[in-house]
């Protein structure tokens, strides 16, 4: 992997939904760029566009307009399988809900997510679930566990092969104000060894620990 300060490029991004006669523009034109080492928080209501944004950046849905560069490479209208195979080196991606594949354990998760990003096992993982304190679970299928504990997995999962760009998506919003302290701290930690990191959220305490906050609204940033 080359050495680029630059993780995280999108430039002029759009999107646009339609339902039959009736279209959607669920980004007008949005940049963002993240560096190595910094932690940016994006904020908004339901419809902003947040979603979006992030399966654009992501690779999971093309933008119509604009693009989107990882680490100097370009990840907007390439083949699936392009994306795939960039999306799984360098991005790791917490969503609300589905991270957890349902017939595979925790631990199987986590086997098939190193064997994607063809990454060996290592400590790491293991300190990273008891870190957050889900050490308990890896035996276990999604149907077994709690939300918050689903959600946890999801961010190990994520952070597990320790992509350049994190991408997740309310990482706070099922767990309680001290498991939310252990989370952001791990963030930190992410950051200050040269990754990026990217977080939709709703919670101050998520927001005043970045290092910057972008406030999107109707598919537009209204802070440069």
């Amino acid at each position: 992997m080359e050495m680029n300060d630059t993780v995280l490029d999108v430039r002029d991004l759009y999107r646009f939904y339609h339902v039959g006669e009736e279209e959607t523009l669920a980004l007008k034109g949005v940049s963002v760029s993240l560096s190595r080492g910094e932690f940016v928080a994006i904020r908004g209501p339901s419809g902003s566009g947040k979603s979006t944004l992030l399966a654009c950046i992501a690779g999971l849905d093309e933008p119509d307009g604009g693009h989107v560069d990882i680490l100097g490479r370009r990840m907007s209208r390439k083949s699936e399988s392009r994306r795939a195979a960039l999306r799984a080196r360098e991005i790791g991606m917490l969503l609300q809900s589905g991270n957890l594949l349902e017939h595979l354990t925790v631990s199987g998760n986590v086997v098939l997510r190193l064997r994607l990003a063809g990454r060996p096992r290592s400590t790491y993982i293991d300190d990273l679930f008891e870190q957050l304190e889900i050490q308990h679970i890896l035996r276990s299928r999604s149907a077994q566990i709690s939300g918050g504990e689903a959600a946890r997995a999801g961010l190990a999962l994520a952070m597990s092969v320790k992509p350049a760009l994190l991408i997740a998506d309310e990482p706070t919003g099922e767990v309680d104000a001290d498991t939310e302290l252990k989370i952001l701290d791990l963030l930190d930690d992410y950051r200050r060894a040269g990754r990026a990191v990217l977080v939709v959220t709703h919670s101050d305490a998520v927001a005043h620990r970045a290092d910057r906050t972008i406030d999107l609204y109707d598919g537009r940033i209204l802070n440069a």
